[in-house]
């Protein structure tokens, strides 16, 4: 039987977990390598971070809110990692230079830009704002650009190879209430597949995570009545949780997708063949009975 997710009162994994979840990967696959992570202050930003720490790189995170930020940097560098953050958003192009700036300041070199921060609201496309959507789309497009544009330059300029990973979403069927988002992660998934081949003579390769119905603390940013939905949406009827989205991000920057460029990987319980999410008030018309 299905947990109730409409009355927990909190939702993904907790530090104790991320500090211990079983992984495939050698604790030393990125030693030497440094890793930033935008967006990690909580969910699957900070399960990313905490796994590329885990597994031996020294790891830049940022992210909107300070507070959050710290603690997530307490829990890397408690894991033994070489860690530091910057308090910061990725719709100022300013911004993201400086982080760029500081990052190869601090660390001596980036090797793995893992592009997740961004984020949405549920709403009706009939009802979206010129600035509800703009606010998105600055930030999950235009922010993304930034910081992958920024990163690419500073590769360039060391001579130095480069790997980027982007959360995108599963929006391979369209995503009903959140037009928005599904309309700039697609874009990004595009931008994957462009770039990949334009900047392969730089030695950068440019992937995409699309996750599913993953567990996380996003969860709490939609109607609690709509959440056990998130069961049905794949046949597998279950829910994937943060770790699963870390470790295909690990995959795409370790040596083991060396040949892997412009592609998508899908993290979704096969949910892009099978269900249907309303994260808004499904229409009557779609109701079977």
């Amino acid at each position: 039987m299905f947990d109730d997710l409409s009355a927990r009162t909190s939702f993904g994994l907790d530090d104790d977990a991320l500090r211990t979840r079983p992984t495939v990967f050698r604790t030393d696959l990125f030693e030497g390598q440094t890793v930033l992570v935008t967006g990690a202050g909580t969910g699957i930003g900070k399960a990313i971070a905490v796994l590329f720490a885990r597994l031996g790189a020294a790891v830049m995170i940022c992210g909107r809110r300070p507070e959050p930020l710290e603690e997530t940097l307490a829990l890397l560098r408690e894991l033994g990692a070489d860690a530091d953050a910057m308090p910061m958003t990725i719709r100022d192009p300013e911004q993201v230079q400086a982080l760029i700036v500081h990052t190869w300041e601090r660390f001596g070199r980036l090797d793995t830009l893992i592009n997740n921060a961004g984020g949405q609201f549920a709403q009706p496309a009939l009802d979206m704002s010129p600035r509800g959507w703009n606010a998105v789309i600055d930030t999950n497009l235009n922010g993304t650009w930034y910081v992958t544009q920024a990163a690419a330059r500073a590769w360039r300029e060391q001579g130095h190879a480069g790997n980027v990973v982007s959360i995108v979403l599963d929006n391979f069927r369209g995503m009903p209430s959140i037009a928005h988002s599904s309309a700039s992660r697609a874009a990004v998934m595009n931008l994957a597949r462009t770039l990949a081949v334009e900047w392969a003579p730089h030695r950068i390769r440019v992937n995409c995570v699309a996750p599913g119905a993953i567990e996380s603390s996003g969860f709490a940013q939609y109607p609690r009545e709509r959440l056990n939905q998130f069961y049905n949406s794949n046949p597998m009827r279950m829910l994937g949780d943060v770790h699963d989205v870390a470790e295909a991000c690990a995959y795409l920057a370790s040596p083991a997708a060396k040949f892997v460029t412009g592609e998508t990987l899908v993290v979704d319980g096969g949910g892009r063949y099978w269900g249907e999410t309303w994260l808004s008030q499904r229409p009557e018309h779609f109701d079977p009975y």
